[in-house]
């Protein structure tokens, strides 16, 4: 694995950021720990630029290469999870029901490993922005950064980035030159009917028969006016009503989340459920309100840069190793709005067996850090290269 000598070098010490960060897990934009510690080593390494308090705890630093050219950008996640550790490691989170169970402590540390890197040898000419991002699991951070300006701030041309993937095996990358990740929605439905006594149904207006109706009808959007061609996911993940085994309830609730990757497939869905639940409420003689929350777009590489970032992980990888046309996938990611604001490219980065992403047990491959920031500096090294002499 070609792993760069200068960065295989300093792997014990990116471990050991890793394992801090690990230990100190931070909330959607509430990162401020993890920015301190971050700034601290941009300084050390001696990064030209230091933009922190993007985002609220987002930062921007800048590398200055040899002589002009654009603005490559780099963007790594900050933010952990409201989950409870369970890996029993020696270096677990230190915060009670928050941990890294998505490896963003990982990708902090492989954009640091590059920056020790790019830092110390500069053999690119323009610039590089390393984009440290707050709440992307919650909050949508990288749009935040978007609307506060940072791609017209600092003049990125293009934009990259890297998410480990556990059960990939360890060292693959997998990306594609299209729509990767789907975009997501999350539907919440709140119905009102009129309690009673269950011996006097006819006294009520019941709205758990409205809520089973509701569910079941909203299940056959997908195979009934999606193009089945056209991939999208509406689960339904909670139903809450009732309190007591004869007590017709006044009110139900229940939620759905709802994926796909065609903007048109996605305004139809959201239509389908609004006509659907507005439809049930008055034949059952209930009312009802939807919440509807129009999150992350999908995350669509642009093909050009897909195709680089992929001959770039192959240098790194091999060959063998880089898969191109790797299938969408229904999960989301809001490094789709920097993708809508610049061109650029996502790829995973596989970790071999283990817990998987958002599971209290997972934690992030330790070995796959320099592979990543490999990646990263060689990206760099590739798209801006020093003019021969």
């Amino acid at each position: 694995m070609p792993v760069l000598n200068r960065i295989a070098d300093f792997a014990e010490e990116m471990k050991g950021w890793r394992h801090h960060l690990h230990q100190h897990p931070e909330l959607e934009f509430e990162c401020h720990q993890t920015a301190a510690f971050i700034q601290d080593r941009l300084r050390e390494m001696g990064v030209d630029e230091i933009h922190p308090g993007i985002a609220k705890t987002g930062i921007v630093a800048i590398i200055n290469g040899q002589g002009d050219g654009p603005t490559i950008g780099l963007r790594a996640d900050m933010d952990a999870l409201p989950i409870v550790e369970a890996t029993g490691a020696d270096y677990a989170s230190t915060v009670p029901g928050k941990m890294h169970a998505c490896g963003h402590d990982g990708h902090v540390t492989m954009l640091l490993g590059a920056a020790k890197y790019l830092c110390e040898t500069r053999r690119f000419a323009g610039r590089v922005a390393l984009l440290f991002q707050p709440a992307e699991e919650d909050g949508g951070g990288g749009q935040v950064m978007v609307q506060e300006g940072v791609m017209d701030r600092f003049n990125v041309t293009e934009v990259y980035g890297i998410h480990n993937a556990p059960g990939l095996p360890f060292g693959h990358f997998h990306t594609n030159p299209g729509p990767l990740m789907a975009s997501v929605d999350t539907a919440f439905v709140y119905i009102t009917g009129r309690g009673g006594h269950g011996a006097t149904p006819h006294e009520c207006v019941d709205p758990v028969v409205a809520v089973v109706a509701m569910v079941q009808a909203v299940q056959t959007i997908i195979p009934r006016n999606v193009y089945a061609l056209d991939e999208a996911v509406i689960s339904v993940t909670q139903i809450h009503t009732g309190t007591a085994s004869n007590i017709i309830p006044e009110e139900a609730m229940f939620c759905a989340t709802i994926r796909c990757f065609n903007p048109e497939v996605r305004k139809l869905l959201k239509k389908r459920i609004y006509e659907i639940v507005e439809g049930h409420a008055m034949a059952f003689n209930c009312t009802a309100r939807i919440d509807y929350d129009w999150g992350y777009p999908a995350t669509v590489n642009h093909p050009d840069q897909a195709h680089f970032a992929g001959l770039v992980a192959a240098e790194v990888s091999g060959e063998g190793a880089v898969l191109t046309d790797a299938p969408r996938e229904m999960g989301s990611e809001d490094f789709s709005y920097m993708l809508e604001a610049r061109p650029g490219a996502y790829l995973f980065l596989g970790t071999g067996p283990g817990a998987g992403l958002h599971h209290p047990a997972y934690d992030f491959n330790d070995e796959a850090a320099p592979i990543g920031a490999s990646f990263f500096a060689r990206l760099v090294e590739r798209a801006l290269p020093l003019a021969a002499k």
